[in-house]
């Protein structure tokens, strides 16, 4: 299994190796898989709170009314729209597909799922991005803070995932770590563990991919 030392070198060679950029590149852990068959309806769909914060936090979207959308509006929520937006977003493909794509998390007020389901659904569920119930007490700004410093990581129909662990102004030990929150995470989703993970690679935005160096080589 790689080494935590690994990981570190390749988060470095990968910040070296690329080219300044006029934007702020993402750093991506890429894992391939390795004696899993996906074909029978494997799939992970996690939501991974990061021990380190990344600059540019998850976006939110809650939908609610009433007292939760008034916590919600307060605790900064990125968007907040009710029920009845839902419905009329509903009925408007073009608008209900640029709402799921524009943010990475949605939460919803029990009270509405089932609209949401009604309504949003067919294009949430493909995304993997079917809402979040809370409850009308929920403590409204601790979950916000939980998902905003969280990212999805998903597999299906395929043999390796890619996901944003950080970018590149960040640290090496803060890219590290979560880097194995990651990684610590899917290997409990694997039917053996980390004897299905074939490798681990890592990359930024626009560079090219490093491979561990394995021990005795150069």
């Amino acid at each position: 299994m790689i080494t935590e030392s690994q990981i570190a070198q390749m988060i470095t060679d990968a910040k070296k190796s690329t080219k300044e950029r006029k934007f702020k590149q993402a750093v991506e852990l890429i894992m391939v898989f390795r004696d899993i068959d996906v074909k029978k309806g494997f799939a992970i769909n996690e939501t991974v709170q990061l021990p380190k914060k990344m600059n540019q936090s998850s976006s939110i979207c809650v939908i609610a009314s009433g007292d939760l959308g008034v916590k919600a509006k307060s605790a900064n929520a990125d968007l907040v729209v009710d029920s009845t937006q839902v419905s009329q977003m509903g009925s408007n493909k073009r608008e209900s597909r640029k709402l799921i794509n524009g943010y990475d998390f949605f939460l919803a007020d029990t009270s509405v799922m089932a609209n949401v389901g009604k309504t949003l659904g067919q294009f949430m569920g493909p995304r993997g991005k079917m809402p979040t119930p809370l409850p009308f007490n929920a403590p409204i700004e601790s979950i916000l803070e939980r998902f905003r410093s969280s990212i999805r990581v998903r597999l299906k129909n395929s043999l390796s995932l890619a996901c944003k662990i950080g970018d590149e102004t960040m640290s090496d030990e803060d890219l590290v770590a979560n880097a194995n929150a990651v990684i610590g995470t899917i290997e409990k989703k694997l039917p053996s563990g980390d004897k299905n993970i074939k490798k681990i690679m890592i990359k930024t935005s626009m560079g090219k991919i490093i491979k561990p160096i394995q021990p005795g080589t150069k």
